[in-house]
């Protein structure tokens, strides 16, 4: 499909930089693909309302790190340079994929330093080297500390990477290390949040609890090729970046079981229904899932397992709007985002959300 069908004017003002407080005070609206699409304003709060008592949300459990390295390139015969680079990948105890920039000047072989002076507190210094070069300034890099070391040294020298469309208006700060980040984060690897479950409080559990929704965490690591634009002009020519999940057997079981008693799969967010659709056989039944995904889901995909998607507002002509007009239908998506921006909804990572009954049509 052409990629400017998923295209739409977003004012400005309707870019949240702060998330809603309390959490789950956020507006969600309710849409429903029907013959005309049904679309009803609610809050966060009030989704216990629209489950049923056996059906299970999916939640991705991955935890963000200070993923975005400021540091400075050294080449045999060259001056140092400034060089940014945000990890998306690990590949290795001690090698991370990562996008830089300025991209076209880094080499094979170069180091770069890390962090203020290049010292990680009583780490050392952070230093990696270039091993290899891919397109849209995407490099390997193999790092001298590894495995655990590696990772303390990051959390001290390292930014959290915010979104680009929040960075471009305001620096990073501490509060963000908060808010960026959902109550049961738990698993280190991600350098973007699931921000569908930004949402959730622990009232809200209790209250899903009372009603008697099941709960269920998977992992995937969301890399920051989840905030690459798409370039190409049809979505055939577009290639998703890789992220590494996890489905355990014990929940793929569990999924399972709700699906052969009539309940619903509710994923919250879009990278729990990517890992959850990758995990599912064409018959049906979801499977343990270990390794890399990256499926890119269109119009014309035909889902196996999810149900019902929770998620946040995403960008025109993005994977994420391509995802839930799969879900949902693109016409029905188009009338319920102007509805959102017409009534000041919010959004992006840190605005409000949408509840999607999918449709098979």
């Amino acid at each position: 499909m052409r990629v400017d069908f998923f295209d739409f004017d977003l004012p400005e003002e309707s870019i949240a930089l702060r998330p809603a407080s309390p959490r789950d005070s956020a507006r969600l609206l309710v849409v429903r693909a029907e013959s005309d699409p049904v679309l009803a304003d609610h809050r966060v709060s009030e989704l216990p309302n629209f489950l049923r008592a056996g059906d299970a949300l999916v939640f991705n459990d991955t935890k963000v790190i200070p993923a975005q390295l400021e540091g400075i390139r050294h080449r045999e015969g060259a001056g140092g340079q400034q060089v940014s680079a945000t990890l998306h990948m690990r590949t290795a105890p001690d090698v991370w994929k990562a996008f830089a920039k300025p991209g076209k000047r880094i080499r094979i072989g170069d180091r770069i330093e890390f962090g203020h002076s290049g010292n990680a507190c009583l780490l050392g210094s952070l230093t990696a080297t270039v091993e290899e070069k891919g397109e849209g300034g995407e490099v390997t890099l193999r790092f001298d500390l590894s495995g655990p070391a590696l990772d303390e040294a990051i959390a001290v020298v390292g930014h959290i990477p915010l979104p680009p469309y929040i960075a471009a208006k305001r620096p990073e700060d501490a509060q963000d290390r908060k808010d960026y980040q959902t109550i049961y984060a738990r698993e280190e690897g991600a350098v973007a949040a699931p921000t569908a479950g930004l949402h959730f409080t622990p009232g809200l559990f209790a209250a899903l609890d009372a009603a008697g929704i099941e709960r269920h965490f998977v992992t995937l690591h969301v890399g920051a090729g989840t905030f690459l634009p798409v370039k190409a002009e049809d979505t055939t020519e577009h290639r998703m970046h890789q992220e590494i999940g996890y489905v355990s057997a014990g929940v793929a079981a569990s999924l399972n079981a709700v699906k052969r008693r009539g309940g619903r799969i509710v994923c919250v967010g879009t990278t729990s229904l990517r890992l959850i659709e990758s995990a599912t056989a064409e018959d049906g039944m979801i499977k343990p899932w270990s390794g890399a995904t990256d499926i890119f889901i269109t119009p014309g995909y035909r889902f196996k397992a999810v149900d019902m998607l929770m998620t946040n507002f995403h960008l025109p002509k993005s994977t994420l709007f391509m995802l839930v007009s799969a879900f949902c239908g693109l016409e029905t998506m188009r009338s319920a985002y102007s509805h959102a921006i017409s009534t000041g909804y919010r959004f992006y990572s840190y605005g409000d959300a949408c509840l999607l009954f999918r449709t098979d049509k």
